[in-house]
């Protein structure tokens, strides 16, 4: 590696621990200066679970259209074992996360078998199955869903009812999400998986194992979306077919495409934009999605590599 190539990399590594800091206080102060608590605690859901699955498109090349099926199991799992099994939550999260493991290690198998759109048509069926699974099963509480989820003590110790606790919560489990997720992406495996996105024969003539690693990339993204998942079943005490719903996926993707693919902080900027405007244009009613994909098509024609991805590109050309 040349010098020049080197400096670049560590001034990259300075300039995310500096916008990782303003993020995590911004999140951090945020109640305190007067934003409504849940309304962030689903920002930060929906920021993890959009990272999670910017891991397998925007790092590893992999477009799900299904991904909402290890977000809504994951909630069901997470509130059937709060509220009938009487776990703990961390133990209800870990559940939670381990089912959506699972469940992303079998759609895994079946689904990196296939390329492009092959492979998303084949996320999409799966979510289909396990949207009409959610549906009919007699634990998930059907159109009802499973309601008044207790959020219990955090090992058995911390009330999470109060609404700071419960936030805290939250809070710690986006940040480490979001860095085990930063891990991944700057760690020998997440290098190995970019060379795979960018030319997959030549990694595979390196010696590498194409298929494993994108099955690793999958049950990775799966796990963590599951955690946000089970994590939001907590914090609204509801797991419903919201969640599961294949218009859920489609959500997720418009959230990594606005915010920057293949950017680390460009999910949780999506996220936060789309969240923020359902909540702050919800008695638009049904014109809220218009907005949306109005807000989209100029993102595209005017930002293509997203807001975040924009945002860098005119940061590196101005240094």
């Amino acid at each position: 590696m040349t010098a020049p190539t080197t400096n670049t990399a560590l001034a990259a590594s300075a300039t995310h621990r500096k916008v990782f800091i303003a993020m995590a206080l911004v999140f951090a102060l945020a109640p305190l200066a007067g934003v409504y608590p849940v309304f962030m605690m689903k920002v930060m859901c929906f920021a993890l679970f959009a990272c999670s699955f910017n891991l397998l498109l925007g790092f590893g090349g992999l477009l799900s259209f299904g991904h909402a099926m290890f977000l809504g199991s994951a909630g069901y799992a997470a509130a059937h074992a709060a509220k009938v099994w009487g776990f703990t939550p961390e133990l209800a999260i870990l559940f939670a996360t381990l089912c959506a493991a699972t469940l992303g290690w079998l759609a895994g198998m079946l689904a990196i078998r296939r390329q492009g759109i092959y492979f998303a048509m084949i996320t999409l069926a799966l979510a289909q199955m396990v949207f009409f699974f959610s549906l009919q099963a007699p634990f998930t509480g059907g159109e009802d869903g499973i309601q008044a989820v207790p959020r219990g003590r955090l090992f058995g110790l911390i009330d999470l009812s109060q609404p700071m606790a419960m936030y805290a919560f939250v809070f710690t489990i986006f940040i480490g999400g979001f860095l085990l997720i930063y891990r991944i992406v700057h760690s020998p495996f997440g290098q190995v998986l970019q060379a795979i996105r960018e030319n997959e024969p030549r990694a595979i003539s390196l010696g590498y194992d194409a298929d494993k690693f994108k099955l690793r990339a999958f049950v990775l993204s799966a796990a963590l979306s599951g955690m946000a998942g089970g994590t939001k079943s907590l914090v609204f005490q509801l797991a419903s077919l919201t969640d599961v719903h294949w218009s859920m996926s489609g959500e997720v993707i418009l959230m990594t495409l606005l915010g920057g693919m293949g950017t680390i902080f460009g999910p949780v900027v999506g996220a936060a934009v789309i969240i923020t405007m359902q909540n702050y244009l919800a008695e638009l009613g049904s014109w809220v999605l218009v907005i949306q994909g109005a807000i989209f098509v100029v993102c595209v024609l005017l930002f293509r590599r997203g807001i975040v991805g924009e945002v860098g590109a005119w940061f590196k050309k101005s240094l």
